[in-house]
Formats: structure tokens, sequence, C-alpha cells
């Protein structure tokens, strides 16, 4: 899931853009589980039970057995969407608190001394002490503003109105305004919830057929741009402060904004111009020229009025706030998530800021911030548990990777999280459970030298490698709403731009990411 929106994706059907605000009452009726959700929850259940009463594991605590049967559970929950992800984030938390408390404490032997509740209770709870939990709440609150002042709408509006009216220039139009979007609206979902309108609109305004090549070109390049600058912008994605979390926690140290654009960004800069190739070759529009597609734009932007102060109040400080992300550790120690926090508190502020709490807490998604702690919870405890380390210990030995070359590790790791992305209609699940594992692994390995902070942030970067199926990534599931397009378009442009990504994590890997000493560490 990327980060949070106030307007947060329900179930896409075939037409329409479906958009809930949660825990908004929707009626009386009980919601109801189909076959595969019932399925799915059954199946969690019967994992969770066989690990957790199976005979003792060599080498691993009772805590740790305990958290590898939750661990089980999570994963093909979140895998079948079998409860909503809030619920499922408070079922994980209550089998936390409920089974470690039933598990004496790591390092004692002795099953007569149990952790008690009392004792579980950090292990559960843990995640909302996270600094990272922090910026994404504080983040929902931008994303928020942003929404409730039509910032992000007059900015993509303001971009696409300079846009020559050709087909393949308005793709470019699109994908421009998708990268301007991620670095000022923290939340893909919200950032393609603005932009699914708009392009409507657009293609209504000149008569162009919804179920056109032209139309699905729109949509699902808005959508894919969403997913390729989650990898490159630290705050554009949730999933990527899961991996901050488990990074700070289990090094003591942190990647900076900038640090992190500078590892992510000419990867998401070259896979860009290579999104733009794919989709204007595999889904060629009808046309070439839009008769009056630039006035269709700036009938919108006409219609939003003159900017507003609110407007230029919450612009300021935004781009303050970006100044102070991109020069953390440069120019000033000012961590990310204290800088956010500031900004938040300022947009509060009476007189100076651009809304009141009332209208900040329409729709606020604090189930999306229930998720993400408590995920980095869960992950936690896999680490404190040794369930981690263990099970990093049976990958590294039968995979054989104890002495594995840097490169062979990080391609192996990278397919491995390809391929599972694709039961996963969450990258924060994704990051939550696969992380831990692999900060895991690559402190297991023998390599001479490997950097297991630098690893594990260009593995984060393949977690957002959502780009297949419409159900790996909200933002998919928003296009796929429009009904401007078949699957079958989204998933053969989606595995072309996929075996691009991949192509391109074998030259960075034996380049880019090799000299800057993200691979491996440089020798003494």
């Amino acid at each position: 899931m990327a980060f949070c929106s106030r307007r947060i994706f329900g179930k896409a059907e075939k037409g329409a853009i479906h958009v809930i605000e949660p825990f908004r009452h929707q009626g009386s009726a009980l919601p109801t589980l189909s076959f595969t959700q019932r399925a799915g929850l059954v199946a969690a259940i019967a994992a969770l039970l066989i690990v957790v009463f199976m005979p003792p594991l060599a080498g691993l605590p009772q805590a740790g057995q305990m958290m590898l049967g939750i661990l089980a559970f999570a994963v093909i929950l979140w895998m079948t969407e079998a409860l909503d992800y809030s619920v499922s984030a408070l079922v994980i938390g209550a089998l936390m608190i409920a089974l470690l408390a039933l598990s004496p404490a790591p390092g004692q032997d002795t099953t007569d001394t149990m952790m008690g509740t009392r004792g579980a209770l950090p292990y559960a709870l843990s995640g909302f002490s996270n600094s990272a939990a922090v910026l994404v709440a504080a983040a929902c609150f931008i994303a928020s503003a942003m929404t409730a002042t039509q910032l992000d709408k007059r900015i993509a509006l303001q971009v696409l109105s300079y846009v020559p009216a050709r087909a393949n220039h308005v793709a470019m139009g699109a994908i421009a305004v998708g990268f301007l979007l991620s670095f000022i609206v923290p939340s893909a979902t919200a950032r393609v919830a603005c932009l699914m309108p708009i392009m409507l609109g657009f293609l209504t305004a000149f008569g162009a057929d919804r179920r056109s090549k032209f139309a699905a070109l729109v949509v699902i390049t808005a959508a894919q741009t969403a997913s390729v600058w989650n990898i490159g912008i630290k705050t554009a994605a949730a999933q990527n402060m899961v991996a901050i979390g488990f990074i700070e926690r289990q090094f003591g140290e942190t990647i900076t904004w900038g640090e992190w654009f500078i590892a992510g960004a000419p990867f998401s800069a070259v896979l860009t111009v290579m999104l733009y190739f794919i989709m204007t070759r595999m889904l060629k529009p009808e046309m070439d020229h839009i008769a009056g597609g630039r006035e269709a734009i700036r009938q919108q932007l006409d219609a939003l009025g003159p900017t507003t102060l609110r407007q230029w109040k919450l612009l300021t400080i935004t781009v303050v706030l970006l100044g102070f992300w991109a020069t953390e550790g440069v120019l000033h120690s000012v961590d990310t998530t204290s800088s956010t926090i500031v900004a938040v508190a300022l947009m509060l502020l009476p007189r100076i800021g651009v809304m009141d709490w009332k209208e900040s807490q329409k729709g606020f998604p604090w189930g999306t911030v229930l998720l993400f702690a408590v995920g980095i919870a869960m992950g936690s405890a896999l680490l404190r548990t040794e369930a981690a380390p263990w099970l990093a210990r049976l990958i590294v030995e039968h995979l054989g990777l104890a002495n594995a070359t840097a490169f062979a590790i990080f391609m192996l790791l990278s397919l491995f999280l390809i391929v599972i992305h694709l039961g996963f209609a969450s990258a924060t699940g994704l990051a939550s459970t696969m992380i831990p594992i692999i900060i895991s692994v690559l402190q297991a390995v023998e390599t001479p030298g490997i950097n297991p902070i630098g690893m594990t942030m260009l593995l984060q970067f393949v977690v957002s490698f959502g780009f297949i199926l419409p159900v790996n990534s909200p933002q998919g599931m928003l296009a796929y709403g429009t009904d401007t397009f078949d699957i079958k378009d989204y998933i053969r442009t989606g595995l072309a731009l996929t075996v691009a990504a991949t192509v391109l994590l074998v030259v960075f890997a034996l380049t880019y990411w090799s000299w800057m000493g993200y691979m491996t560490l440089p020798a003494n």
C-alpha cells in the first residue's frame, strides 16, 4: 500500500472509480466474504495453528516459533485479502500479545517463566514508537491538506495545460505530473486518485472513446509513473518508511532523503524513459493530434478559479519542507520525521495554517497508520525473537548464499521479491514481512565487505515493482476502476516494464550502485 491518502480505494468495479473513506458508516449490514476470502482466512488460521503446535524447531526459541506462525498467518491473509487491512492489523497485534504472552522471553529456556501480557505488549506496540510510523501519520496530514485545498489538482492541470495537444505528448504530460507530485504528495494513492478524474474529464472533453488505446495509454501511464517514482523518492511511499524503520532499529543508522534520492532517482529516471517508450509503442493511440485538448484542460483550470491564499501557503510550506528533506545531513541535522512534524504543525495553526483539526480528520486513514505500525512491530518481533535470523540461516544454507557474490545475492533476492509481489496487493505488507528476513539474510552471509544497509535499500526499491497486475497496488486498482482498458493491456505492458526494470537492476548493480558502495563497502 502506498503512502496514505484521505481517499483510500475500495473494491474497484468496472465503469467507476470507487474510493471510500475509512471508518465511515456504510450501512448496518455486516461485510460478507467471497469464497476466495473465506478460503484465505481458513488457510491463514490453519497455517498459524500448524506452525504454533508443531514440535519445537531446533535452534529457534518458542517465541520465535510463535512469530513464524504469525508471519505465515499474515502473509496468507494479505495475499488473499481475506480481511480488510486495518482489521488484519488489529488481529495480528492481538495474536502477538496472546501467543508471545504464553512464551518465555528470548534467551530464557525455562517454560515456567512466561512473558505474560505485560512482557508481550511492548512487542505488539513497538511499531507505534518508531519514528517512521510518526512520519507516515504526518504525511497523511499533508495528503489531506493537498486534497482539502485542491493544490494537487491545480498543479496537475497547470502542467497539463502546457502540453501540446498530441497523443504521445499527453502521455508525457501524465508522466511529468506524476513526477512532480511525487515530491510534494507523499501518497501514490492520493496522486493517482487526483489524476484519474482529470484524465477522464480530459478524455470526455474532446470526445475520445473511453475504451480507446489512447485512454488506456494515458490512464495506465499515470498509474505506473506513481509506482516508478515510489522507488526514487523516499517520502513517496509508505513501504520505503517500513525499510527505514527496520534499518534504524537493526543497525542504529538511517538513510536521509538526499541519500535515498541519489541512489534511487537515477534508476527511476531511466525507467521513466523506458516506461514512455513501452507505453507509446505497446498502446499506440488511434490518433495523433487532439483537437481541443489544451482547451479542455484550460477549462478545468479556469473552473478552479485563481490560486487561493490557502494554496499559496501550502505550496510555500511544502517547498520549504522539501528543501529540509533534501538538505538533511548536508546543511543541517534535522531528520525527515522532525521537519515533517513541524510542517504539519504549521499547516494546522490558526491564520498561518491551511486547515483546522476538524477538516484534517475528514476521512483520515487511521487504518493505514495502524497497518504500518503493526507491520513494523511484527517485523521487529521477528528479529527480536530470532525468528527472522533462523529463517535466514535456512535460506542461506539451502540456496548456497553463504559465500555468493553480492551481485548474485542481490539478483536472487530481487527475483524472489518480484515473483512474490504478484500475490500481494500491499507493498507495505510485502515490506513488513520480507525486509526483516532480507536484513537477516544479508547479516548471515559470509561475503566479504557486503553492505547490508545499502543492499536493504536497493532491495526495498524492488518492493515497489508492482507493475504486472492492477491488484498489486492501490494505484493500479484505481486505474482499473476507470474502465478505460482491458486487464490484458495492463498485464502485457506491466510485464514489459518489469523486464525493463529487471534489466536495469543488473546494469545498475554492476555499475552505478557498485561504484557508490551500496553493494559492498569500500576496502580500507
